[in-house]
């Protein structure tokens, strides 16, 4: 037998020793490497979120709960809570930019400006505001930008298919009477949601109803509501702790609104079953107030609305054009019935005849109310287009019974947009593509810094 001795040179050995090094070196780099890229945490549609994101998220509702002592719920339901948001949010944004529907920078310029006035700051003061707060001023941007964004979608989507009759007005207005409820009272709610699915099996309505009896016997015992809805709501005021913020009884939803009247301040009830799933309610708080007169406003306007020839900036300088003329003895009538996009009063000559507070949208009733009589304003920008107003007479009136039918009729649209928005919401969550990718555990940069204080930022 032949024996064959190899032999290795030193050269070769310390070649062998040199692979070796590298890959042991490649191989921390890639550990190394892979630490340090962004994770994706969920795939939606065609779009994804990055943990990047979903954290610096969580560390702004955080902060939020903590400002409102609010008690945080373990992190990594708190960060569940809020992917569902953002899914919801992209799901959205993407169905809007297929829509064609996007804010342009002139638009985010004026809706900042506005956020500015109404904090009473500049804008520079306002920017160093949020830096301080330790939210970047372009994120900022960028989540008033989709906020508009959303806003607009969402109106195409449900406000436009929306109407409330006259009938619908008499019976809200009946059974107000009949509730004892005056036409200015207030209710400030809680609200949880166990959702559904859009396609609900038995099995998933009665693991949905078996939550909500645990919840709602949890609750009866003194269990803190805020703290409940942050963990286990599905509606989007969740991360809010669940408050409705204060609504008259016509802006409360159909399925609450003759529980409410009858609950209690303080009390619970539910769970009631829609078909979004399971709620429970909580009355917070109450309050009244009685109106004695009613302001009416005779008003005109001119209204240019943008489109993909006209940008609104264009649209702004139109109506600064036919200010111009107007300040040269042009006849308001005449350029409303030549110019303004809103063919209903354009043909009255751009009036809007007599109405009371709360019939016209904020911004435009914020400029009207602002007006002398015969005062032409500058162009105001609402979600239907840029205006140009003029008050033609105010007065005060002690008959409210128009106002409460037109504030009916306000709320009951509200109400009906927030129902419809909600179901609309849950169907486009079902029918989209998801694929969550959440982490089991949180970053340690998230996690209490003092594990004696769970709620430490």
């Amino acid at each position: 037998m032949t024996i064959r001795v190899i032999t290795v040179t030193r050269a070769a050995a310390a070649a062998q020793l040199l692979l070796v090094a590298c890959c042991i070196l490649f191989a921390g780099t890639a550990r190394a490497y892979d630490e340090s890229i962004d994770r994706i945490v969920a795939v939606v549609e065609d779009g994804v979120i990055l943990e990047s994101e979903l954290d610096n998220k969580v560390r702004t509702i955080r902060r939020s709960l903590d400002q409102s002592n609010t008690s945080l719920p373990p992190i990594d339901v708190l960060r569940r809570q809020v992917l569902d948001r953002m899914i919801l949010e992209k799901i959205q944004l993407q169905l809007a930019e297929k829509a064609g529907i996007g804010v342009d920078d002139e638009t985010l310029r004026t809706a900042v400006q506005q956020i500015a006035q109404r904090n009473q700051i500049s804008v520079d003061e306002l920017r160093a505001s949020l830096e301080q707060e330790g939210i970047g001023y372009a994120d900022f941007l960028n989540q008033i930008r989709s906020e508009i964004t959303l806003g607009r979608f969402r109106s195409s989507q449900v406000n436009s298919q929306i109407k409330v009759t006259d009938r619908e007005v008499d019976h809200y207005l009946e059974t107000q009477a009949q509730s004892g409820v005056g036409a200015d009272s207030e209710f400030l709610l809680g609200h949880i949601l166990i959702a559904t699915p859009q396609a609900a099996s038995p099995e998933d309505v009665q693991k949905a109803k078996e939550k909500a009896d645990a919840l709602a016997a949890e609750l009866a015992k003194g269990a803190d509501f805020k703290q409940a809805a942050v963990e286990n709501s599905s509606d989007p005021q969740a991360l809010n702790g669940g408050e409705l913020g204060w609504r008259k009884l016509a802006q409360i939803p159909t399925l609450f609104a003759e529980a409410v009247p009858k609950m209690k301040k303080g009390e619970v009830q539910g769970p009631m079953r829609s078909p979004n799933g399971f709620h429970i309610i909580k009355l917070i708080d109450v309050k009244g107030s009685e109106q004695q007169t009613v302001t009416k406003t005779r008003v005109r306007h001119i209204l240019i609305k943008p489109n993909e020839a006209l940008s609104d900036s264009d649209a702004e300088q139109k109506l600064v054009g036919l200010k111009e003329r107007l300040a040269n003895g042009e006849d308001f009538a005449d350029l409303a019935r030549a110019h303004s996009d809103d063919k209903g009063s354009a043909i009255k000559g751009g009036e809007l005849g007599e109405v009371e507070p709360g019939a016209l949208v904020p911004p435009f009733e914020e400029a009207m109310s602002k007006l002398k009589p015969s005062e032409i304003s500058e162009p105001v920008q609402t979600q239907f287009g840029w205006h140009l107003i003029q008050v033609l007479d105010r007065r005060e009136s002690s008959d409210n019974n128009e106002a409460q039918r037109n504030q009916a009729r306000d709320a009951l649209f509200k109400r009906k947009v927030e129902e419809e928005t909600e179901l609309w919401l849950r169907r486009i969550r079902d029918e989209a593509y998801v694929e969550i990718r959440l982490p089991e555990a949180a970053p340690e940069s998230l996690l209490p810094s003092n594990p004696l204080s769970p709620s430490s930022p």
